[in-house]
């Protein structure tokens, strides 16, 4: 179908990727200030939880701040891990737009919801933020406990960046013997930063994001590009992808890493997994968010979090 009738002139609009950035800090406030004001022009309010606190998670060098949501109802609860995008240099938890998505997924999943502040690229490429997200599981099922979870039903998920960081995460802990996890939802992932997929050319012009942009975001997270063919870098790389937990992917269809899901779906169930596609006609990368003004966005949350939900309802017996 074409793009969504809301989206088509919004196109036109949206600020092209900076030519050069001198600094990155400003940068991501002002991303953040122009994010939130259009969250709140385009998104439904997050519904009201149980409570939210911080807590801080250590890592390699220091620590990462967390964000904790917890449902209403007795526990303990399934969790999921949301990563936010980005493009592994932007992002934040404290945007607009993740609190929304970490409210509806811990009310609509009955679940409680962990956001991670893993660190950013140039200052701190690959891998440090893909082993803040690790240790962020990490973190998790050793204190399970203490946050009231399930650790048979821990999931991971997360947009954009967020999916390349679960995706890989999820990797690590099969190949490490990690933390158990038991449902991955990756959307819009970007899976192939050696750039293989055919929607990165077909996409990469008039969607918002474009080639252009991505291919150079890509390069501040990784300053050696030798690195892009790793698996915690492209997970469409690895060589296999047997033992992963379930997968559901949805990917926009006007998007340059639209490919990356489809792919990453297919050698999944090739290789024996529990995987499954879903193609979101009509939308551009950052549109699924878009529930005020997009009834195919709120089709697009109704979708994640039943998915979520389903999951949390029948994975393992509830722990004592």
């Amino acid at each position: 179908m074409p793009v969504d009738p809301f989206l088509a002139p919004l196109l036109s609009q949206l600020p092209p990727f900076p030519d050069h950035i001198d600094d990155f800090e400003e940068l991501r406030a002002t991303e953040k200030a122009a994010g939130d004001v259009l969250a709140q022009q385009v998104a439904e309010p997050g519904p009201e939880v149980a409570d939210v606190r911080e807590d801080f998670v250590p890592v390699d060098g220091g620590s990462i701040k967390v964000r904790i949501y917890e449902p209403f109802g007795d526990g303990p609860h399934p969790v999921h891990l949301y990563l936010h995008g980005g493009g592994w240099i932007g992002g934040t938890i404290d945007s607009a737009a993740v609190d929304i998505v970490a409210r509806e997924r811990c009310v609509g999943a009955a679940c409680v919801v962990v956001t991670a502040e893993y660190r950013k690229a140039p200052e701190h490429p690959y891998p440090t933020g893909f082993d803040d997200a690790y240790a962020t599981l990490t973190w998790i099922a050793e204190h399970s406990g203490d946050l009231g979870v399930r650790p048979d039903a821990v999931t991971i998920g997360g947009g954009s960046a967020g999916a390349n960081l679960a995706a890989a995460v999820a990797l690590r802990a099969r190949d490490e013997n990690g933390p158990s996890i038991a449902f991955q939802l990756l959307e819009v992932p970007a899976l192939d930063l050696t750039f293989g997929s055919a929607s990165v050319t077909e996409y990469g012009q008039g969607y918002g994001l474009t080639e252009d942009a991505f291919r150079r975001i890509a390069s501040y997270y990784l300053p050696d590009p030798s690195v892009a063919s790793d698996p915690y870098v492209s997970p469409l790389k690895a060589a296999s992808l047997a033992g992963l937990p379930p997968v559901h992917i949805m990917s926009s269809e006007y998007d340059p890493v639209r490919d990356d899901g489809e792919r990453y779906a297919r050698r999944l169930v090739e290789d024996g997994v529990d995987a499954s596609f879903s193609l979101q006609a009509g939308h551009i990368h950052i549109s699924s968010a878009f529930t005020k003004v997009m009834e195919s966005a709120r089709a697009w949350r109704a979708e994640a979090v039943a998915t979520l939900k389903h999951v949390h309802d029948t994975v393992g017996a509830t722990v004592d």
